[in-house]
């Protein structure tokens, strides 16, 4: 059963296979698949992975299919019991945290930089707002990922107001009051709860002071600026790093009842304290898939203090998820971020580091 699995996602060590593997369209062997999951054709049409996208500022939506590595541990996880029982929960779960150690591995050799020009093309990436525009210049395919951007290449909105509050990556992004509203219009893992994601007790100190908060969920996508920078003027606290597991975060697992993405994937939870409010926020940046590291720049250095749209830190390779924890009174987000994350069919809205999520109440 081992080699079965293993079997499952199984890279090779040619650049080909890289890109490929790089862009999500050839790490599994579908032959062996489908020997493990007679039907797979019928499963994989009946469970259709991706999500719609609203274009903040216009009425434009485009959808964006899950690349199919995703979409495959997805189905072995979901609903792998009812057509495969020999495959262990368990099992997968050790797989997954393998191959994506494994590949950050391979993401960091000097061999995987002969992937950035296909990536670069797959995902028409803008070169001309890169800090370094020449690929030649980067040594593998990591340092590609992590790449900084020019300066003012992310300006920020409402910058004079010290109330405004803003977005901390280039990312997919999702907005709840309370975490209520998240678990009732997006976080459906039975698990969730604030402690759970910062790993303290429930009735522990740091637990009390995040009654009540407000969320922000920053999805970053594999092919986004993979930086993420401070939404607030604050001071720069604890660093705690959870391990856990590698799950996907796209919206179908985050949606799914028997899935705990938030709470049981590797994470570390950056504190920082509000300038204006003096109150301390959560900067949870949490692994998922395919990510290599998730690594503190100016967010390690304790007691300094940061501006908004001021860089913390950045995920090696793959798909990616930070939660900010705003406690009650820091935030109230814009109004249409609110009403694309609470319709009655929830939606994610595109924004860059910098766009505004809203401001402080009076």
């Amino acid at each position: 059963m081992s080699q079965a699995l293993e079997a499952l996602v199984d890279h090779s060590s040619t650049s080909t296979d890289l890109a490929h593997g790089i862009h999500g369209h050839s790490v599994v062997h579908l032959p062996i698949l489908k020997t493990l999951i007679p039907g797979l054709e019928n499963i994989a049409s009946k469970y259709h992975f991706g999500n719609y996208v609203a274009m903040r500022g216009t009425d434009e939506k485009f959808f964006e299919s899950m690349p199919i590595y995703a979409r495959i541990g997805m189905h072995l996880l979901f609903y792998g019991r009812e057509q495969v029982e020999v495959l262990e929960t368990k099992k997968i779960e050790n797989l997954l945290r393998e191959q994506s150690v494994k590949q950050g591995k391979i993401f960091d050799e000097p061999k995987s930089a002969k992937s950035i020009e296909h990536f670069v093309k797959t995902y028409n990436l803008q070169l001309d707002e890169l800090l370094e525009p020449d690929l030649s210049k980067y040594k593998t395919f990591n340092e590609f990922f992590y790449r900084k951007l020019k300066e003012g290449a992310r300006p920020v909105q409402n910058a004079e107001d010290p109330k405004a509050i803003c977005s901390a990556a280039d990312c997919r992004l999702t907005v709840y009051q309370t975490v209520d509203l998240a678990k009732q219009f997006w976080i459906k893992g039975r698990n969730f709860t604030i402690p759970n994601l910062l790993g303290v007790p429930a009735d522990s100190e740091k637990a009390l002071a995040f009654n009540g908060s407000s969320l922000a969920i920053f999805r970053l996508a594999p092919a986004d600026y993979h930086r993420f920078h401070s939404p607030i003027d604050g001071e720069i606290g604890d660093i705690v790093h959870i391990p856990g597991q590698y799950y996907t975060v796209n919206p179908q697992a985050v949606n799914e009842p028997n899935f705990d993405v938030f709470t049981a994937n590797t994470r570390s939870v950056l504190y920082m304290k509000h300038t204006v409010t003096g109150l301390p926020v959560a900067f949870v940046a949490i692994g998922a898939l395919l990510v290599g590291s998730i690594r503190f720049t100016n967010g390690s250095q304790k007691g300094s203090t940061v501006k908004r749209g001021e860089e913390l830190g950045y995920f090696a390779y793959g798909g990616s998820t930070i939660v900010a924890v705003f406690p009650q009174g820091i935030i109230e987000f814009d109004d249409d971020l609110k009403k694309n994350s609470e319709a009655s069919r929830p939606i994610e809205t595109l924004v860059k580091v910098g766009y505004s999520l809203g401001k402080t109440p009076a």
